[in-house]
């Protein structure tokens, strides 16, 4: 390990590390703009110069230079000093000033570098230069005019998404970034190149000109999109989200989100269920709470209650809901909503059991029946991380592109129980091979026992790996199987049961055409497919308007803050259930959030516990022998709950991106 003096303070860095690490390491603040920890270096802004001895006697750029064993780092001399002004000087030239009008105003890097770096003032009298907007889709606002041409959201298109389709044209002073055809970049990624750009050259168009970073309150929140459980923050005027930026964690979403986990925002205040209603004369009409409760008392169930739970739930709703099915004499329970019916007697059989950190380090990588690509876009990124480190992937399933290189063996589930020798072999020299069974083997009768089947013959198991995955995309999952939302044959048993009273806990995708005879009570918060079916619509408050917990694929468990009140008479879903438990005269034992979060911990201890719960590990004895082609269970990325439904942004990106409509821009 080097041995450096930065500032004449003697450290040690690791090997490998830059001189601009070496200074952070010490403690120092170093200037930059194109350098980015996750991505590759380009050294092109210029600005971390230091001055490093022995060497030229001249500033150097400490993002490109190697620490080396006896350099002399100074970070604070004249000589940096003043080429730090330079640059910044010359940053400035051109740049316009726009940050009255400029989205990234609060929040810019270049205001707040020149505030500390830069001159104040400047020797340059010449007219600015201008560059024409570019479109990028419905995602990314750009004034390009703006760019210092830091290529941060080149390399990241390249680098971590995998779409190399923004690029740079021309030369010198004439360069400009663009998507070369001026088409809407087709990443499911895109929107993080708007927290890279260091200036306001890129922005969110559906945020532009909403407000003002400082006039916000910020709360910490899990994203409910897919089952990754992404780590946000949720910025919130008054009782609207207007934001939705990713939070830092390097054990989940580094700090990236997909466009679905920015943008489903403006979908929060659309189409929302603000009172209760109640069905007559097969009409649904507005209720009052006292109504609608009194219209669900009336219910001679006798013991026969069920309860489905959504996507999006925390788990608090649900084990609310569970101990209200129970107090009424129900075992009904049920979160798979699409008609899914695995085995879930061992967790660890539908756990991505490798993590999310631990797939980089896969060196052999199985996917089965999987669109990562929409599934999970996170955990592609992961996957292009370990082919970086060497890793080969083969896939069954229908072809799809997945940014990244991979051997389709074909679309047949019978190939799971005779795959080519080859792959076997490969499988048998890897170190750590990892499968990852999506959503459309589940979907198929014996494909999961296939699976499982094939742990001993890949050899997924070995000295502290575990390399079966399976890979849920409903947030609610995880946590709903710990909680006992998952009976044996899933919906479609539960319809055959023809439960008398039918609680529906912001379920959106079931088939409720199966329920007919049941008396069906929706409790959520969008007028989407579950309150076009209800008899009795309970209004409740969404992700963002409560706090919960929520279990992500890997069963890493995580807490979420309430950062808006819901609107009008809507209200927490616990609440509601525990009003309602009053009413049905089957009282819970719970008169607040904290109780009821202390019960659950007591019925399930790992929800108490933030961090990766331990399933243990055990194969259950499942049926094999599938055939047929397998499914995507997900048809439209943009489009894949109540929230995104009811979202502008979602709905111009499925229009745009999915199904290839093309929308004129105005001139501005």
């Amino acid at each position: 390990m080097p041995k450096v003096k930065v500032d004449g303070v003697e450290i040690e860095v690791p090997a490998g590390a830059t001189v601009l690490q070496a200074c952070e390491l010490a403690g120092k603040e170093i200037p930059r703009f194109c350098y980015h920890e996750r991505l590759s270096i380009a050294g092109n802004c210029r600005m971390c110069l230091v001055e490093v001895k022995p060497g030229p006697p001249k500033p150097q750029a400490s993002c490109a230079l190697p620490a080396a064993d006896n350099q002399e780092i100074r970070t604070d001399s004249e000589m940096v000093k003043k080429a730090r002004e330079g640059v910044m000087e010359f940053l400035l030239i051109n740049h316009p000033l726009d940050c009255p009008i400029c989205d990234q105003g609060g929040e810019c890097d270049l205001q707040d570098q020149s505030m500390a770096y830069g001159r104040g003032g400047s020797r340059y009298d010449e007219n600015k230069r201008a560059v024409t907007e570019k479109y990028m889709g419905p995602i990314v606002k750009t004034v390009m005019t703006r760019c210092i041409q830091c290529t941060r959201c080149i390399r990241f298109a390249e680098e971590v998404a995998g779409v190399p389709e923004i690029g740079a044209i021309y030369r010198g002073e004439n360069m400009q970034i663009t998507t070369y055809l001026e088409h809407a970049a087709k990443s499911e990624l895109s929107g993080n190149v708007v927290d890279l750009c260091p200036v306001g050259a890129l922005t969110s168009k559906p945020y532009a000109f909403e407000a003002r970073p400082w006039e916000l309150k910020k709360t910490h929140a899990i994203d409910v999109m897919d089952a990754v459980g992404t780590n946000i923050r949720l910025d919130s005027r008054g009782r609207q989200v207007l934001r939705a930026v990713p939070r830092i964690n390097d054990d989940v979403n580094e700090e990236w989100a997909s466009d679905k986990t920015r943008h489903n925002v403006d979908g929060l205040v659309r189409k929302r269920l603000d009172k209760p209603y109640v069905r007559k004369d097969g009409k649904l009409v507005a209720a009052t709470w006292n109504e609608a409760f009194a219209a669900i008392a009336a219910v001679h169930h006798g013991g026969s209650v069920a309860a489905i739970a959504g996507d999006l739930l925390d788990c608090e709703t649900m084990f609310a809901g569970k101990l209200l099915v129970e107090k009424l004499g129900g075992t009904m329970l049920e979160g798979r909503q699409t008609g899914l019916a695995y085995d879930v007697s061992s967790l660890g059989a539908v756990n991505f059991n490798t993590t999310l950190n631990g797939i980089e380090t896969a060196d052999m990588i199985l996917l089965i029946g999987t669109n990562l690509r929409w599934e999970a876009p996170l955990v592609n990124t992961r996957i292009r991380k370990a082919i970086k480190k060497g890793a080969k992937v083969f896939a069954v399933g229908p072809e799809v592109d997945l940014t990244y290189k991979v051997e389709w063996l074909g679309n047949d589930a019978s190939l799971l129980a005779n795959l080519p020798q080859a792959v076997v072999e490969a499988f048998g020299k890897a170190a750590r091979p990892a499968m990852i069974v999506g959503g459309g083997v589940l979907a198929k009768d014996g494909a999961h026992g296939d699976t499982l089947a094939l742990v001993e013959t890949l050899g997924l198991i070995k000295d502290q790996w575990n390399g079966y995955n399976v890979l849920h995309f409903a947030a609610a999952r995880m946590g709903g199987l710990m909680l006992g939302y998952a009976m044996d044959g899933g919906v479609r048993a539960m319809a055959a049961a023809a439960p008398k009273l039918l609680f529906s806990l912001g379920a959106d995708e079931v088939d409720y055409s199966a329920f007919d005879s049941s008396f069906k009570v929706y409790i959520g918060h969008h007028g989407d497919k579950g309150a076009h079916a209800a008899d009795v619509i309970l209004p409740g408050a969404s992700y963002a308007e409560k706090a919960g917990t929520y279990v992500n694929l890997e069963g890493r468990v995580q807490y979420g803050d309430k950062a808006v009140f819901a609107p009008g008479d809507a209200r927490e879903d616990w609440s509601i259930l525990r009003a309602l438990s009053d009413a049905l005269g089957a009282k819970l034992s719970f008169d607040s959030f904290e109780q009821l979060r202390v019960e659950m911990v007591k019925a399930v201890p790992a929800l108490g516990v933030e961090g990766l719960a331990d399933y243990g590990w055990s194969i259950p004895k499942l049926p094999t022998g599938a055939t047929g082609e397998f499914g995507s269970p997900i048809k439209d990325f943009y489009l894949t709950n109540a929230i995104c439904r009811a979202s502008p942004t979602m709905q111009h990106c499925s229009a745009e991106l999915i199904h290839g409509e093309s929308f004129a821009e105005a001139a501005e």
